[in-house]
């Protein structure tokens, strides 16, 4: 991803939805009954975990049994001291203490735990995130035996016998969930559905105008598999995303790694993983402070009319058109009508596709628009467009337009349906049908006074199949650029 172009929008639940999500994933949950339990007499360790012989204690408050309870209360513990619902104060190494590395740190509440109950969702969601950015570092750390193995005679972990190198490791996972929270976001992804294992591993390693991936790319994608496995297991319990691990029996040679799949049928015993609207709400705000512009639908509505046109040119139609809807709700019909037209107007490069975001934001609005589109049936710049709307809603004594006017229409059609979509199937449709019903077309093109007549004439070049009249396009399209002056 880039973080110039903006990701596309992203549909938030309501915070106060959020926060309670936030407080019930198991993770958090279990980490505020251990910050309630705690007191001046738990006793820490030197890094203020719990010293191994409370371990069965906090086990007990949260229910957990089975071998792995003690980590999963350990786990739990971390979490309340990374959230601030504990805090431990004067932990130093102990000096003959029964217990080895044990301190003689005094814990207390932190100052966040009060504000669970007393706060607002923005300070649950506060809260929740630092626990979502403990989870996200420990998810990019290799199995702890490792790193025991791998510590030198001074203490330190070598990390050129780990074969691990952190900071790439934390952007690989940075980049796996932000195409994760691209394909959710994307109108032409999954939605709310799941995404398959393999083809997020494949998404960070396999070019995507590769035709066949190399048998090293495969053999790259297996082992992204089990480290990406080995971390939504992590990222599961604070609530981040919904996870369906590998199937064991993938794994049953315990020194060989799955196959990529290659049959659609099984793909799901590959591991399949979706974001929660908690983890699309703790990505975004990730994204947002890494620099990305990441918008959310919504955040347009208390806005001018510029704003929303502008602000929604690159949403998809389903996006674009949500987002319309909330900055109607607050605005009475004529008075939007008139503020919207009127943003329409412009010569820039985007003025063409605010104008066919006009036009569908006033066909949300409906007949209460008439009188606002009526006045500008005049203008230079919108009167194509008052036409087809007008034409459109069944309106009487709709004028009709100039042969000048047509043309003007038909370029600022075109243009603004090349900056929403590209060369699209559509596109090529529509260029196919003005070259089939109007034989002089280009030769009268070419003279439109609108400031996209030259590139909409080489992409009507670009797209039409007959040779012939591509040809014709770009001739038409070096007469305007001549006729411009560039």
């Amino acid at each position: 991803m880039s973080d110039s172009s903006p990701l596309p929008p992203v549909r938030l639940r309501p915070e106060a939805e959020l926060a309670r999500d936030a407080l019930s994933t198991p993770l958090l949950s279990r980490a505020v009954r251990l910050a309630r339990w705690a007191g001046p007499g738990t006793r820490v360790d030197a890094g203020g975990g719990l010293v191994e012989e409370q371990l069965p204690d906090a086990a007990e408050v949260l229910g957990l049994t089975g071998e792995d309870a003690a980590a999963e209360a350990s786990e739990a513990w971390r979490t309340a001291l990374d959230a601030g619902l504990v805090e431990v104060t004067d932990a130093e190494d102990g000096d003959g203490g029964d217990t080895a590395g044990e301190g003689d740190g005094t814990v207390t509440a932190g100052e966040d735990l009060a504000l669970l109950t007393d706060g607002s969702p923005q300070d649950v969601l506060g809260i929740w995130l630092a626990a979502l950015e403990a989870v996200l570092a420990d998810a990019a750390v290799p199995d702890l035996d490792d790193l025991v193995d791998a510590l030198d005679d001074g203490g330190e972990v070598d990390f050129s016998q780990l074969d691990w190198d952190p900071e790439g490791e934390a952007a690989f996972l940075d980049g796996v969930l932000g195409n994760l929270y691209l394909l959710t976001a994307n109108e032409e992804g999954p939605g709310d559905g799941p995404v398959p294992l393999p083809a997020l591993a494949a998404s960070m390693i396999v070019p995507g105008d590769l035709g066949e991936p190399t048998n090293d790319m495969l053999e790259q994608v297996s082992d992204a598999m089990m480290r990406l496995d080995d971390q939504f297991r992590l990222l599961e319990p604070i609530g981040l995303v919904v996870y369906q691990p590998v199937d064991e029996a993938l794994m049953a040679d315990p020194n060989e790694e799955p196959a990529v799949p290659v049959d659609e049928t099984d793909v799901s015993r590959y591991g399949m993983v979706r974001l929660t609207p908690l983890g699309v709400y703790g990505l975004r705000v990730r994204l947002t402070e890494a620099g990305f512009t990441a918008p959310a639908v919504g955040e347009l509505a208390d806005k001018g009319a510029d704003a929303l046109l502008d602000g929604s040119a690159g949403y998809g139609p389903l996006a674009a058109r949500a987002e319309t809807e909330q900055w109607l709700a607050r605005r009475e019909p004529v008075a939007a009508a008139g503020e919207l037209l009127a943003a329409a107007r412009g010569s820039d490069p985007g003025a063409p596709l605010r104008r066919l975001r006009c036009q569908q934001a006033l066909s949300l609005v409906g007949a209460q628009a008439e009188p606002a589109v009526r006045e500008v049936l005049d203008d230079p710049e919108l009167g194509g467009l008052a036409r087809v709307w007008l034409t459109e809603l069944g309106a009487a004594d709709v004028p009709a337009p100039s042969e000048d006017l047509v043309f003007w229409l038909t370029v600022d059609t075109i243009a603004a349906q090349l900056a929403a979509e590209g060369n699209s199937e559509e596109l090529q449709a529509l260029v196919e049908g003005l070259a089939q019903q109007h034989s002089g077309f280009f030769a009268a093109a070419w003279r439109v006074g609108h400031p996209a007549t030259a590139d909409v004439l080489e992409a009507m070049g670009r797209l039409h199949p007959d040779k012939r009249i591509a040809k014709e396009a770009r001739k038409a399209a070096f007469k305007a650029r001549s006729q411009q002056g560039g």
